[in-house]
């Protein structure tokens, strides 16, 4: 069966006709500085793409005034074009939404020393597999393995690409074939799909539910143990939480009947804490220290959330666990490059001062900051607005509400302020649109009409930039 192709009348026609070809668009581009630079593919690739859809809208029976279609006025047209084409795919963006570690953001942001470390691990080369002690091959995994051994009280650590690769690895290591013992509670789904029972199921793991979905007991667990039983689990539930009228089995009455029955238990923290973090005003958070001291044989967690280094999942654990998790094949196809390394190895020694780290880790600094900073922030910004308020936009500065994010610390808010935009000559939706279309894009929140930009995701060095991308996309002069 054929396929319909709309006709063009005779307008249409005339409209087609008029458009340049290809080779006369090259040539007049040719002259133009700024697409001097850019390759010819990417040049010859976006003039083919604009006349393209012109030749399209015009089929579609589309009228196009044919001044549109001359030489002159297309040159611009393919110039942004290609101005576009050549901004790279991962692209900076301001974060003005106050949630900090903003998963579809690239979660937690590296401070320099971090940043340095990466640069000169892929700048130049490095001992990523050789001891300088001996001369011999050594294990990328010892770079890092003793600091957290030291900032933990691991007897064994090792790092893989992330948090669910950690996950699905112990357990391929220690379970697959067999039964793995969670309360019905815990069996989650976080971002990007990940299930709790289909990484078992991938590892090969035999998933037992025990308990109900608010309440579970020691005796659950119990009464599930067979002969098949390899592993006791307890699940961190991320950003889902019951309340009322539940109940959770503890790391230490896990311990206890492991200890009894001589069966392992892991405990998949998610998202790992080193600090504790109640001193800010948040509710309680396990760190890894503690999980560690209470006995957990095995323990996961991720290395880009409230630890705020790299992407990275950290197993640790008693060392004849990590040693056979170490020798499973898998764990080839896992395992994290030199840029990891450098960058989580930076980020570890930060904490070996917790007042270093607090300072200097930026997801810690922002969680840290008080109410009266962020405060001040948003008054510069308002300040540089200050140009816009007459005609294009109500500026106002407004307490507004922030989050940890990255799955941590569901429904704790951390108090904040932020920048209340009320554009006059365009609907909100549209300034959106427009602040996501700048080559730094700006996100924030979509409040009641209005746009809210969080101080206290903005950085000070950020302020002048997004003032500068406000005036230029509400029209006023910048400040």
């Amino acid at each position: 069966m054929s396929q319909k192709t709309n006709t063009p009348g005779r307008a249409g026609q005339e409209l087609l006709r008029a458009i340049p070809n290809v080779d006369r668009c090259l040539q007049a581009l040719s002259g133009l500085d700024e697409v001097a630079q850019a390759p010819l593919l990417l040049v010859k690739n976006s003039v083919r793409d604009v006349l393209a859809e012109l030749r399209a809208k015009i089929r579609a029976g589309e009228s196009i005034p044919t001044a549109q279609l001359a030489l002159e006025a297309l040159l611009p047209v393919f110039a942004e074009r290609i101005r576009k084409e050549q901004r790279p795919c991962l692209r900076r963006v301001i974060n003005a939404t106050g949630v900090i570690i903003h998963t579809n953001l690239g979660r937690s942001i590296l401070p320099a020393c971090a940043m340095d470390s990466i640069h000169q691990a892929g700048s130049r080369y490095s001992n990523l597999e050789f001891d300088l002690a001996t001369g011999q091959r050594g294990s990328r995994y010892s770079l890092v393995e003793k600091l957290l051994c030291e900032l933990t009280g691991a007897e064994a650590a090792l790092v893989v690409n992330n948090n669910a690769a950690a996950v699905l690895l112990v357990l391929e290591t220690l379970a697959k074939g067999r039964e793995v013992v969670v309360s019905r509670g815990q069996l989650v789904e976080i971002g990007g799909s990940f299930r709790i029972p289909e990484v078992m199921a991938r590892s090969g793991a035999l998933l037992v539910e025990v308990g109900a979905t608010n309440r579970t007991h020691p005796r659950d667990y119990e009464n599930a143990l067979t002969e098949q039983t390899a592993l006791l689990l307890k699940v961190h539930c991320s950003n889902f939480r019951i309340i009322g009228f539940t109940r959770e089995v503890t790391l230490e009455e896990l311990v206890e009947l492991g200890r009894q029955k001589g069966l392992p238990v892991m405990e998949d923290l998610g998202s790992g804490c080193f600090i504790d973090l109640r001193r800010f005003g948040l509710e309680k958070e396990t760190t890894v220290q503690e999980t560690v001291a209470g006995g957990a044989d095995v323990v996961t967690f991720s290395g880009d959330k409230l630890l705020g280094g790299p992407q990275a999942g950290i197993i640790l654990g008693r060392r004849e666990i990590v040693e056979q998790v170490k020798k499973n094949p898998l764990n080839r196809a896992l395992r994290i490059d030199k840029f990891t390394l450098a960058g989580l190895e930076a980020i570890l020694r930060l904490y070996l001062d917790e007042k270093t780290a607090m300072a200097k880790i930026p997801t810690l600094a922002m969680i840290a900051a008080p109410v009266e900073e962020v405060n001040r922030r948003a008054k510069r910004l308002a300040g540089r607005l200050r140009s816009l308020q007459a005609e294009a936009c109500g500026v106002k500065v407004v307490e507004a509400v922030a989050r940890v994010g990255g799955g941590a610390m569901p429904e704790q808010n951390l108090p904040s302020r932020g920048v209340l935009l009320a554009p006059r000559g365009m609907s909100v939706n549209r300034l959106e649109v427009r602040l996501r279309s700048l080559d730094v894009p700006v996100i924030g929140r979509v409040e009641n009409d209005s746009l809210l930009l969080d101080m206290r995701t903005v950085a000070d060095d950020e302020i002048a930039l997004l003032a500068a991308s406000l005036h230029q996309v509400l029209g006023g002069p910048a400040a």
